[in-house]
């Protein structure tokens, strides 16, 4: 008995599981059929797919006997280049309202509002569905895209490039700005032996001969393009007119000559960021470089394209808000023969700002000049303010060839070099070390805990105050004697001014600090 009532309970457990699937089931379908049968609601569902992108499920919503577009592939491709060239967002649309025409057909008028890459753009316009036994299905026509937009017509997005703000030093002179160099490239149908303007190219530019091709592969480039391949430093005239002009600046002009007389290759003026002290504040301006996937992913919707710069590092980095500016952009219909029709939105370029620093650009490269050949950093301040008027990284690097580009053996070359040039050494983290002894012998004197001419007592190069230190031992590179304060601070003498420390006691020096 028990086991009949059990089995017909699982019985009836099963046929409410699967009522249940049923009604759920038969719920979606129906809540679907619903909605193909409210014009509203599937306009609603076909700015949705705008705003994802999916374009396939915009196609499938369409009457495509009664709508504009021939194909799949043209509907596609028509509203994917506008959507996806004016950088559209954040679409949405309000004030929606539907009349239902005589004929089944039905018109919901409504409100667009999206972002654009010339900012916020706002239309009314209307949308027309026909009607069937399977619901309302949307009858495409471009006026949908912009109410002013028809089947000739074109989007057209005009970028105006900002210009990145300049870096300048106490006395209004440049330290980062624009400048000019040189592009190296070549026109394909000039070349009388393509191979080897290749090599020739690629020995000199220290770049493989294949990346060259692939630049030349592109499928922009025409017999008469003229195809960028590098940027190099451009020779200025004034450098070759001097009175001893610099060996490296003539060799490299030597190189040029031989380059252009080969058939195919040119040279060409091109703007680029320039850093005008070089070597002398590369680690203090830092340098710009182009933006990465990673950079558009990071900085999304702050206005950086593909082709844009950002600051990698250094002050380039730290003002980068600042510097960058705002490109313009203006997003506008146009007829089949290029007239402008109408305006769709409009934004004004906007010019980075100047950066004003404190640093005087004669002292950063004087102290550069003395320094350059020591592994440390140097720094200086007006006393009376506290302005850093130079601050200088040595051994250091030419921060152009970041803008410029470098080949295989440059990187490497900084990388490997053991003096570390790329190493910023006055971003790191020190302790005060010896620079805090005259300090320490400072305070001392004034408070009377010892005079200049006191010994101290030679104690060798280890020594401790008592047993109570443990293993703890104060060390020092020097014996000499006698131990008094001035040959403690030029032997730089750490037992002289742990003795010191002592006498004057811990209350005391916290106190006179």
């Amino acid at each position: 008995m028990r086991k009949k009532k059990r089995k017909k309970h699982t019985k009836t457990i099963t046929k409410i599981v699967l009522f249940s699937g049923i009604l759920i089931g038969g719920g979606i379908g129906i809540v679907t059929i619903m909605n193909r049968n409210v014009p509203e609601k599937r306009l609603m569902e076909y700015m949705k797919y705008i705003e994802k992108g999916e374009y396939e499920q915009m196609y499938a919503m369409l009457d495509q006997k009664k709508s504009s577009m021939n194909s799949k592939e043209e509907f596609i491709e028509r509203n994917s280049k506008i959507y996806e060239g004016i950088e559209m967002s954040d679409l949405s649309i309000t004030d929606i309202t539907a009349k239902r025409k005589e004929n089944g057909n039905a018109a919901v008028s409504y409100t667009t509002n999206m972002q654009t890459a010339a900012g916020n753009v706002e239309f009314t316009n209307n949308a027309v569905f026909s009607h069937n036994w399977t619901g309302y299905h949307l009858i495409w026509q471009d006026q949908l895209i912009f109410p002013e937009l028809s089947a000739t017509d074109k989007v057209q997005v005009t970028l105006e490039e900002a210009k990145r703000g300049n870096i300048l030093d106490r006395n209004g002179r440049q330290l980062a700005g624009e400048g000019t160099a040189s592009s190296v490239g070549i026109v394909p149908g000039r070349m009388e032996n393509r191979e080897d303007t290749i090599k020739k190219l690629a020995e000199y530019l220290g770049i493989g001969a294949d990346e060259i091709e692939d630049k030349l592969k592109a499928g922009w480039v025409k017999a008469d393009s003229f195809v960028p391949v590098a940027t190099i430093p451009k020779i200025q005239e004034v450098d070759l007119l001097t009175v001893n002009p610099d060996k490296t600046v003539l060799e490299e002009k030597e190189k040029q000559d031989t380059l252009l007389k080969i058939p195919g290759i040119m040279l060409s003026d091109v703007k680029v960021r320039t850093y005008y002290l070089k070597e002398a504040a590369s680690h203090l301006v830092g340098y710009v470089q182009a933006v990465t996937a990673e950079d558009l992913q990071e900085h999304k919707g702050e206005g950086y394209r593909t082709n844009s710069v950002i600051g990698k590092t250094g002050l380039e980095t730290l003002y980068e808000k600042e510097l960058k500016g705002t490109d313009g952009c203006e997003i506008c219909i146009v007829d089949a023969n290029g007239n402008k029709k109408s305006v769709i939105a409009y934004e004004p370029r906007k010019d980075g700002e100047d950066i004003h620093i404190t640093i005087d650009g004669d002292l950063q490269s004087t102290l550069y000049e003395q320094f350059k050949e020591d592994r440390g950093c140097s720094v200086a301040l007006n006393p009376y303010t506290g302005e850093v008027l130079a601050l200088v990284s040595t051994p250091s690097y030419d921060n152009n060839d970041f803008v410029r580009g470098m080949d295989n053996s440059q990187w490497s070359a900084l990388n490997e070099n053991e003096d570390r040039p790329l190493y910023n050494r006055f971003r790191q983290t020190w302790c005060p070390g010896s620079t805090f002894k005259p300090v320490i012998a400072a305070i001392g004197l004034k408070v009377g805990a010892f005079t200049a001419n006191d010994d101290f007592g030679n104690e060798g190069l280890a020594w401790q105050k008592d047993s109570s230190w443990g293993d703890y031992t104060v060390t020092t590179l020097h014996d000499y004697e006698p131990v008094i304060l001035k040959n403690a601070l030029i032997y730089s003498d750490n037992i002289y001014f742990a003795k010191a420390a002592l006498k004057i006691g811990a209350d005391q020096l916290m106190q006179s600090l």
